[in-house]
């Protein structure tokens, strides 16, 4: 893939942020949250609306006017509980690509998508000074364009990243249909939600942040369960005893989990499970969908027993997450100083070293989010990824642009990997790393996207 930089510059937010909010505070989960850089990229076909400069000059705009509202994303970390609101701004990248759009989705490995994200910052450890987000535009020769963010898991999860793109995306458009009625642009969004203000740090303990263990041995992969998969999957995992029928988030969890316990040769009672749960919903009163920040814990899976069918697998999940549900919420959400010990018993648990950890299975699931509704005014995105990440037996899962599929990206350690792809149970149930050059044509592809050293 031959690619050119052709910019590198800082967007600042269009007005600056007032006296008051120049010290944002982060709520006790974003305190220890790692400073990792989480990655994603959406993908654009090909549009007549306008050129690619003018798309770029736009997208400059509209980002510059989003930043007025998400005002401490453009700031710089203070220290671990706080953000200096100082309009430093964030990192835009714009390159070109010589290569067709088609091209890189055919065959989408870690070598062609490496260097559409703003310098290789995807699960990179960022330094205290850096920029909270870098962007990186890509144009390719057929007109189609590439959107990749780099967000600071520090200031944000997953639905924060995908709600930061499509109150962006909604800003271009305003933008785009001002220069054409020039008529007057009225941002349709409610002031910040986010940080201390949800889970303030009153007089608790500041804990050490998250650690993700890395190994250069990790090799990540992409398996996408289309629905006929998922259908077959849960009518495996669903038993007489369930109050409801799996989720297909909860069918190909279980899934992969059982399938790696058993190919590493560990068991139930050995090999944890954790699944990060997006509180927002979960809270009573429910938060904001919008509402920014870390708004996410984490719920486990006891295992009674070290061997164990898919639908009891289902159980216990469905078991932990009743359990989380009854418990984090009442817990997180208590006013004043109510429940302080138990919250610090519950970030203590996530920040202390754990030996038992080693055999660790972490799942985290975007889907749901409207990741594939991020239309900055020439139509939806007609991919949406993340990257490998170098700690092993770590999980995402996204939709796949229909809503129905599931993409799965796995990491795991390079012998495990090997085993795992070859399964011949696996591909009765999902395909690797298939063709996104249209979405009905699965097409398997021998590369993956492994992680380097």
């Amino acid at each position: 893939m031959e690619i050119e930089l052709i910019s590198r510059e800082t967007i600042k937010p269009s007005s600056p942020t007032p006296t008051h909010p120049r010290i944002y505070p982060l709520s006790f989960i974003d305190n220890i949250f790692f400073r990792l850089c989480v990655p994603v990229i959406f993908f654009y076909n090909p549009n007549e609306c306008s050129d690619q400069d003018s798309k770029v000059s736009l997208l400059r705009k509209s980002l510059s006017q989003l930043l007025s509202k998400y005002y401490p994303f453009a700031g710089r970390l203070k220290d671990k509980i706080t953000i200096e609101c100082n309009d430093q701004g964030v990192s835009f990248l714009v390159t070109k690509i010589k290569n067709k759009l088609s091209e890189i989705l055919k065959n989408p490995t870690d070598k062609i998508l490496n260097p559409l994200f703003p310098d290789k910052l995807q699960w990179k450890d960022m330094d205290w000074s850096d920029t909270l987000i870098a962007v990186q535009i890509n144009c390719f020769a057929c007109g189609g364009m590439a959107i990749s963010i780099c967000m600071s898991h520090k200031i944000g999860d997953a639905s924060t990243i995908f709600n930061f793109m499509n109150d962006w995306s909604i800003i271009n458009q305003k933008l785009q249909e001002e220069e054409e009625d020039k008529g007057l642009l009225v941002l349709p969004f409610p002031l910040l939600d986010g940080g201390a203000s949800v889970f303030p740090q009153r007089d608790l303990t500041i804990f050490p942040e998250l650690v993700l263990t890395r190994k250069n041995n990790v090799v990540c992969k992409r398996f996408v369960f289309q629905p006929s998969m998922i259908k077959s999957l849960k009518a495996m995992a669903t038993s007489s005893s369930m109050h409801s029928p799996p989720s297909r988030v909860q069918a190909v969890t279980a899934w992969i989990y059982k399938r790696a316990v058993s190919l590493m040769g560990l068991n139930f009672q050995t090999a944890l499970f954790s699944m990060g749960v997006n509180l927002r919903k979960r809270m009573v009163p429910a938060l904001s969908e919008k509402c920014v920040g870390n708004i996410v814990w984490f719920s486990s899976m006891v295992a009674d027993k070290k061997e164990m069918e898919l639908h009891e697998l289902v159980s216990k999940i469905k078991e932990g997450l009743s359990q989380f549900g009854d418990f984090i919420p009442e817990t997180f959400g208590a006013k004043e100083n109510e429940n302080l010990s138990l919250i610090s018993e519950c970030l203590k648990q996530v920040t202390e070293p754990h030996p038992e950890n080693e055999n660790l299975f972490t799942f985290s699931s975007w889907c749901r989010f409207p990741m594939y509704e991020t239309n900055f005014g020439w139509g939806n995105p007609t991919w949406v990824t993340t990257f490998g990440c170098s700690s092993r037996n770590i999980i995402f899962l996204m939709d796949t642009k229909d809503g129905e599929g599931i993409e799965a990206i796995v990491n795991m350690e390079g012998n495990y990997m090997t085993k795992f792809e070859h399964e011949v149970e696996l591909f009765r149930h999902a395909s690797l790393n298939p063709s996104n050059v249209g979405h009905d044509d699965y097409v398997f592809s021998s590369q993956a996207l492994s992680i380097p050293s």
